[in-house]
């Protein structure tokens, strides 16, 4: 489901100046009238539940709240209601004369919740099959859980590069005992805040009560939020909003979330600083109980079961189907050999569709960390779609902050390859992750397969 988020009333300023100007002095036009702010809308070709609005008059700057906490620009438009009820939808229009506005309910019979099959859905709330509700805390008892770094983000990509937060650093300051609960229904977000908050010193004049911190920057009073929701935007990068005065981790200032990384286990954020245009912040975050290999999340609170999958290079799929983790709204599939040819005629391959984001890719836990010592080389067979980078990632599972990455040019397409990068450089036994991302800088790069994962 796509998401778009409203046009700022300083974008809608620059557009109307744009539209107005001349080389002589500016002049206004008639204010948009009644009709000018109507419009129509139908049932797409797709589903009685995704509807098409049209603005009647083309020439317009149109901008849609759909009536559902999704929000649309354009004179064409489109909403999706996966449940049944009644929404109301408003339409504002601007014009070299000013703006109108009007409003139409539409009516959905029935629910259809297929619209609710995204990757990213089923990673936040659990999927549909596990009841669409899942809760999340930050996982502060891994270190690097919390920190900030550069914006916009430097040599080292979306990391904290500044500081990151040692395990428990921040115990105390009312961020840890946080619960962010979402749910499919009516994308319900709740945030359970145990009666406080942590704060960026620079917004405490925002929140009534608040006090400097043991740990650093203020604690404020804040009862829990409820009922609030959550919206996802794939425009560009894809990002996550919450309503209302409901936020996640350390306040900044903002409620609009970049997700960097997101998959069963994890949810990483980045979001920008309001008071401060120069920084970033980022959050790491488990599903509440889950142990993450750092002790788990809230505070300690969760479950220490070690529930971590690890394996041992090689990795084939001749008679097994290891646990990978797909990111950036990929997908990953197990089949038979599409293309027994060349230098790969095993029967068994992993398959990945690379998805909407340009980072996305693929990642496999190892039981052991890596020696360089004798075998040097990171290898897999891959099949892609097109010529481009294929970058390899090593990252140690309990600091993710310490990882080292290398591309291979990739310069035949459709046909089997080996990608072979040389890690004799890398620090000895600390990185235990192999992370892949077929396509790197690529959105939506196509289908590849991949077997055959060694060290060599």
């Amino acid at each position: 489901m796509n998401r778009i988020n409203i046009l700022s009333s300083a974008t809608i300023l620059i557009l109307l100046i744009s539209l107005g100007c001349k080389k002589d002095a500016p002049e206004l036009g008639d204010p948009p009238t009644d009709a000018d702010a109507a419009f129509t809308f139908e049932a797409s070709a797709q589903s009685d539940n995704i509807i098409e609005f049209t603005t009647s008059n083309p020439d317009v700057i149109a901008v849609w709240d759909f009536g559902n906490g999704t929000k649309g620009q354009g004179t064409k438009a489109k909403g999706s209601y996966p449940s049944k009820g009644t929404y109301t939808v408003m339409l504002t229009i601007f014009s070299r004369g000013g703006s109108a506005m009007s409003t139409q309910d539409i009516v959905i019979a029935e629910d259809d919740l297929s619209l609710l099959s995204s990757p990213i859905f089923d990673f936040l709330t659990g999927g549909l099959d596990n009841g669409g509700v899942k809760t999340w805390v930050i996982d502060s008892n891994l270190a690097g859980h919390f920190g900030v770094g550069p914006n916009p983000a430097g040599a080292a990509g979306n990391f904290p590069e500044y500081y990151e937060a040692g395990e428990n650093e921040k115990a105390g300051g009312g961020m840890y005992d946080d619960k962010y609960r979402f749910s499919l229904d009516a994308f319900t977000f709740d945030m359970i805040t145990h009666g406080d908050v942590y704060i960026n010193s620079a917004q405490a004049g925002n929140f009534a009560g608040s006090y400097e911190a043991s740990v650093g920057d203020y604690t404020s009073p804040l009862d829990d939020q409820l009922g609030e929701t959550w919206t996802i935007s794939t425009e560009g990068d894809t990002t996550i909003t919450f309503s209302g005065s409901s936020f996640v981790g350390f306040y900044a200032g903002v409620h609009t979330y970049q997700i960097i990384n997101i998959g069963e286990n994890e949810l990483f954020l980045r979001y920008e600083d309001s008071e401060a245009a120069d920084l970033a912040w980022y959050l790491r975050l488990v599903p509440e109980g889950y142990d993450s290999g750092g002790g788990g999340g809230g505070g300690g609170g969760g479950d220490t079961t070690d529930t971590t999958v690890g394996y041992a290079l090689p990795i084939d799929f001749e008679n097994d189907e290891p646990e990978f983790t797909s990111f950036g709204n990929s997908t990953i599939a197990y089949l038979d050999n599409p293309d027994v040819s060349g230098i790969n005629t095993s029967a068994r391959v992993l398959e990945t569709v690379h998805g909407n984001e340009t980072w996305a890719g693929i990642f496999v836990d190892l039981e052991d960390k890596l020696d360089f010592s004798t075998a040097t080389n990171i290898e897999v067979k891959v099949w892609a779609p097109d010529t481009g980078d294929f970058r390899i990632k090593l990252e140690n599972q309990a600091n993710t902050a310490e990882f080292v990455e290398k591309d291979f040019s990739v310069s035949t397409a459709n046909e089997w390859v080996l990608v072979s990068i040389d890690f004799s450089d890398a620090a000895a036994d600390t990185y235990d992750r192999l992370v892949v991302f077929p396509g790197w800088d690529v959105p939506n790069a196509g289908t590849f397969h991949l077997d055959d994962f060694e060290q060599n």
